[in-house]
């Protein structure tokens, strides 16, 4: 029995020390279980106290709680010690463990930072990122940009296109959980990769420098992605090429041609031409190209290759490549023609530059002189064999300097720093130089496209004479104009006023603000039309100032509303501008319409005056002819004698008669030649024989007054032509008139001279001269002037000597000395048919 009480005990006591150990329940729970162990062993053990102790059932019960409290207490404290010494070991380890964490963690952190790089991660649910590493890797070195929130700026270090990929893969890597491997360059151009992965809940971005063997691969693989991409372009390119373009292998064979080379080679197809290994160029080409490309020279020629039947010329570049050899050909037949235009304009342009006055210099782009023309040679008096030596510029103004041939300059190096700023310009400039020797220079500088400078020379020394001497014709036409008194207006060809002065304003009433705005004439006509309105004289100004053809002067005559009357004349100008001018003649014309209306009055007067002598000579002449014819019948014997007295008287009547008749027919034929109804009777004239006819018909009063008669005649002087009647009384009337004028015992002389082209005749008396005042009047229908003579008579005798001459063409001149006497030359042509076609 003994043997079962101990047995339960111990399994008691083994059922708690297990759950302690296990750990599956805590102490009180483990003095439960033995209190419920040493109950359900109550009765086996209280049986077995029972029986050897002799006890009751309460203290058997009480018995065994003892011992179960006591053996609980027993096991309770062996497994507390038990507990302690397994903390305590427990502990230990943890702390080496925890140790060896840590320095497992150091171990880590040291090989995941052993290079630049920067850690960011997101834990679940969380928008706020930790950030751990070396920040400088993506910060500059300002100290306020160090702010941890400043890395997820990825612009304020990231260039704008990276910073953008960045914002992007981070966006899809926090809402999708997609990775990603960006290698890019930051804004200090520093290789860095960042990396982007969802690891366990949470997203890490890692970025790092790119160093050593990395970068290499880095580059190397972005490198080869961009070859790749780059080859495929360039086969696209080269494939879509309009030039031919082929490879070929090692050996010669075709590997590679494009579309434009196929159709050059005439092959179906690139396949064809590749397949066919169909060869562009010619034997000698090809071998030109093999021998430049085996001594490893690229190949570059022009050369011509039939295509389609037409023969074009091509620009053929080859060069070795790994494996084999590319060439491309181009098509340059425009280009050579043009180039070959560009050199015949060129050389054209050189020529016509040779023959320019103004002196040209071509500077190239080193500043050497690369052309110039005679012109600028002789303007400089530079030797040709210098400036074949292509001088620099600065060379070429040194020496002119030094010849004293450049303007002064106080400063020569600036100035000439300025000048070729040329070569710097884009626009060309203009300058005027004054050289020492007084001539002056206008010089345009113009940039070359290609480089360099063009001088261009002109002696402007005359020009700006001539535009001085301009200016100060125009100052003093502007003044002449300004004080004319003559309305003076210039319109240009498009009808608008250019140029009006003060008098033009004021005679028109206009304001000078209103002519100075330029008005057409339309609208000056539309200002003027008060003062005057006539429609025919405006369309016939307009008409000049505007029109085209049939530019010619016209003038015009405006009588004005307010009584004035203007005299307006249009002159057309080189320009093909109108002057218009308008002078104010109401005083002229009233004194010229007062004058003309006392000249129709004295014209008036004057014609009938004639008409009365004529009408009167002709009713006189009636008697005078029935008393001469009475008078000569009873002169006559036969109607029988006469008383001394009474034949006496007859004289008297019959030279009175006389004298009287030849005074009407003296005024009958200056009636007859100033009505122009004179005629001559033309014919041969025997010079000698009018002279004593003419001579013949003043015997009696030569005799009467003894007057000696000289007459100086050459025996060979001929004969002329003319109405031999009239000269006979121009002669007679001039030796008359000689006679009146001479005093007794004088002697008159008439001479008579031939030329060339006239008869001269001329009568010299020794009377007592005609005063100067009396000299124009002489030819005067009757005017005469005794001057102390014993002439009388009705004044008509040489005005019928002057009209006679002038009507066979001839000239009359008095040449007279007051005292000592008078001449009188008649100059009579020879040749009448001349005189007549020159008077028709």
């Amino acid at each position: 029995m003994m043997s079962d009480v101990i047995a339960a005990m111990r399994r008691t006591l083994l059922s708690c020390t297990s759950l302690v150990r296990d750990g599956l329940v805590g102490f009180g729970a483990s003095a439960v279980l033995a209190t419920s162990s040493a109950r359900a062993a109550d009765p086996i053990v209280g049986q077995a106290l029972a029986t050897f102790f002799d006890l009751d059932r309460q203290e058997i019960a009480a018995l065994t709680l003892a011992l179960a409290v006591l053996g609980f207490s027993v096991v309770a404290t062996i497994l507390l010690m038990r507990n302690r010494i397994r903390a305590e070991k427990t502990e230990a380890l943890l702390r080496t463990e925890l140790h060896g964490l840590q320095v497992e963690a150091d171990r880590f952190r040291a090989l995941l930072f052993a290079e630049p790089q920067v850690l960011i991660s997101w834990a679940a649910g969380d928008s706020r990122p930790e950030i751990s590493g070396d920040t400088s890797l993506v910060m500059s070195q300002d100290p306020q940009h160090h702010q941890p929130q400043r890395i997820l700026a990825f612009g304020t270090w990231l260039p704008p296109e990276p910073a953008l990929q960045m914002d992007h893969a981070v966006d899809a890597l926090l809402d999708a959980g997609e990775g990603f491997i960006l290698n890019l360059t930051t804004s200090t151009g520093r290789a860095i990769e960042a990396m982007g992965r969802a690891i366990g809940g949470q997203a890490i971005v890692r970025i790092r420098e790119l160093s050593g063997l990395r970068r290499e691969l880095a580059e190397m693989t972005l490198r080869h992605k961009e070859l790749s991409e780059e080859t495929e372009t360039l086969r696209g390119f080269a494939a879509a090429a309009p030039w031919p373009i082929w490879a070929k292998r090692a050996g010669g064979g075709l590997s590679f041609a494009n579309a434009a080379y196929a159709r050059a080679t005439e092959a179906n197809s690139v396949t064809d031409a590749i397949d066919r290994n169909l060869e562009l160029l010619d034997s000698d080409d090809r071998g030109n190209l093999a021998r430049a490309l085996n001594d490893n020279q690229p190949f570059t020629a022009r050369v011509p290759i039939v295509i389609s039947g037409e023969r074009r010329i091509y620009d053929v570049h080859a060069l070795n490549i790994s494996g084999g050899s590319a060439g491309m050909a181009i098509d340059a037949s425009e280009a050579s023609a043009l180039s070959a235009a560009l050199v015949r304009m060129a050389e054209a342009h050189r020529r016509t530059l040779d023959q320019l006055s103004s002196g040209v210099a071509v500077f190239d782009a080193q500043r050497r002189l690369a052309f110039y023309n005679d012109s600028y040679r002789r303007l400089w008096d530079l030797d040709r064999a210098f400036l074949d030596n292509t001088p620099d510029d600065s060379s070429v103004l040194d020496r002119l300097r030094a010849a004293r041939k450049l303007p002064e300059q106080p400063d020569f190096r600036a100035w000439k720093a300025k000048l070729h700023e040329a070569y710097r310009a884009v626009e060309p400039a203009k300058d005027v130089w004054y050289l020492p020797d007084g001539r002056a220079l206008g010089i345009v500088t113009t940039p070359n496209p290609e480089g360099g400078v063009t001088y261009l020379f002109d002696d402007v020394t005359e020009s700006l004479e001539l535009a001085r001497r301009f200016d100060g014709l125009i100052r003093v036409q502007r003044e002449t104009l300004d004080n004319l008194a003559e309305a003076v207006a210039v319109f240009g060809s498009n009808g608008r006023a250019q140029l009006f002065n003060p008098a033009f304003a004021k005679m028109w009433r206009l304001s000078d603000e209103a002519m100075q705005e330029h008005p057409h004439i339309e609208m000056v006509e539309s200002w003027c039309r008060p003062l005057f309105d006539d429609a025919a004289t405006w369309q016939t100004l307009r008409g000049a100032i505007t029109g085209i053809e049939n530019r010619v002067a016209v003038p015009l005559k405006l009588e004005r509303k307010d009584g004035s009357v203007l005299d307006c004349m249009t002159m057309p100008l080189p320009d093909g501008a109108t002057m218009l001018t308008f002078q104010d003649i109401s005083d002229a014309e009233n004194v010229e319409r007062a004058l003309r209306e006392r000249n129709e009055a004295l014209e008036a007067a004057d014609q009938m005056k004639v008409d009365f002598v004529h009408h009167v000579s002709y009713e006189l002449r009636s008697p005078l002819t029935t008393i001469i014819g009475f008078a000569h019948l009873l002169s006559d014997p036969v109607t029988g004698p006469l008383m001394p007295k009474q034949a006496e008287y007859l004289e008297y009547i019959t030279t009175s008669t006389g004298a009287l008749l030849a005074i009407i027919n003296n005024i009958l034929d200056l009636a007859t030649i100033d009505a122009g109804a004179m005629t001559l009777n033309l014919g041969p004239i025997d010079i000698r024989k009018t002279i004593d006819d003419a001579a013949e018909g003043i015997q009696d009063r030569l005799a009467r007054d003894r007057i000696a008669l000289q007459i100086d005649v050459d025996p060979s002087i001929g004969n002329f032509t003319g109405d031999e009647r009239r000269v006979v009384q121009v002669l007679y009337n001039l030796l008359a008139n000689a006679v009146g004028f001479s005093p007794q015992d004088a002697a008159i002389t008439l001479t008579a001279r031939r030329s060339e082209h006239s008869v001269i005749f001329t009568v010299t008396d020794r009377g007592p001269g005609i005063p100067p005042e009396v000299k124009d009047k002489v030819f005067d229908w009757f005017e005469s002037h005794a001057n102390g003579s014993r002439h009388r008579g009705a004044g008509l005798g040489l005005s019928l000597v002057r009209s006679f001459v002038e009507l066979h063409g001839g000239k009359v001149r008095v040449d007279s000395v007051v005292g000592k006497g008078t001449t009188v030359t008649c100059d009579f042509p020879i040749d009448q048919t001349a005189h007549r076609n020159a008077a028709e």
